[in-house]
């Protein structure tokens, strides 16, 4: 049975244009993220750097005589070397017990560790406070046994460990979930150990990812403040980390020096974004070449 043409106007129906795909959509799209992306980004990290070095060069790395200072970058960066190795052990672990195994309350367990990022970083500090402060929970027992976390050093860890932890883990989960298990009951079949399957085989096919989520915690561990002026008390050269001590500079009048102790973190800030682009190209890379491989 001959098929029935095609009506006229079916077959001369004009094509139905996509958002974006008009020339007049695509100046206006892309003229309004630039002009955001400069108001928003570009602007806000151009001026600290042209506000640090307004009295030029000798004032800037004066700003960082004051010893609060010194002792502020010292504290930031102790605190960044206990957190991230933490964090990334544990975001192996999450990452390697919910990929690879399948248990009841998995999604329970996705949820936990998601949580800090439901959380204000505040609230969280607060919650530290009413566990581990004088008042708290254990506070009575820590004060018998001479055992200080809130103002000092422990509950800055505790707080940062908390607001951390999601981001090793966020950037594993997803791909070992997407590469499956067979490859690791290959090397199990062959009679390699736990260990030495998540060193030789699990690891090196998600170090991009595993790379990339420790430099975003390394970052906003650097960076944070809500959670760590709640339970540092904010005391000058004992527990003020970097973002505190841009704040008791700003309130102090002293503009170049809180705009000096900023560049640090922009810095740190510029240098993720920087390892994230080298860490997405050369993981492009290795897909690129396994894809060959595989072919």
């Amino acid at each position: 049975m001959a098929s029935e043409p095609l009506a006229p106007e079916a077959s001369h129906s004009p094509r139905r244009i996509r958002v974006g795909d008009g020339p007049r959509t695509r100046v206006v799209l892309i003229a309004t993220v630039l002009v955001l992306t400069l108001l928003a980004l570009i602007a806000p990290l151009a001026v600290i750097f042209a506000e640090a070095f307004r009295q030029g060069a000798a004032a800037y790395v004066a700003s960082f005589a004051s010893s609060d200072t010194q002792y502020a970058i010292g504290l930031t960066v102790f605190t960044a070397l206990v957190v991230v190795p933490i964090n990334v052990g544990f975001g192996i672990a999450a990452a390697w017990c919910i990929a690879k195994f399948s248990f009841p309350g998995r999604n329970l367990l996705v949820a936990l560790v998601e949580l800090p990022f439901s959380i204000s970083p505040i609230i969280a500090g607060v919650a530290y406070l009413f566990v581990y402060g004088g008042q708290g929970l254990l506070g009575p027992w820590l004060q018998e046994h001479d055992i200080k976390i809130m103002f000092a050093v422990p509950g800055i860890i505790l707080a940062s460990l908390f607001v951390t932890a999601p981001f090793v883990a966020r950037e594993l989960i997803p791909l070992m979930i997407a590469q499956g298990s067979e490859e690791e009951e290959a090397a199990v079949t062959l009679g390699a150990g736990g260990w030495r399957i998540l060193r030789l085989v699990t690891l090196p096919n998600v170090r991009f990812a595993l790379l990339y989520g420790a430099a975003l915690c390394n970052a906003r561990v650097m960076g944070e403040f809500g959670a760590v002026s709640v339970v540092s008390g904010n005391i000058r050269g004992q527990t003020n980390t970097l973002p505190l001590q841009i704040e008791l500079l700003y309130q102090d009048n002293n503009a170049i020096a809180a705009f000096a102790v900023a560049t640090i973190l922009t810095a740190v800030a510029l240098v993720t974004l920087i390892a994230k682009a080298i860490i997405e190209k050369l993981d492009a890379a290795r897909e690129k070449v396994a894809g060959r491989a595989g072919h």
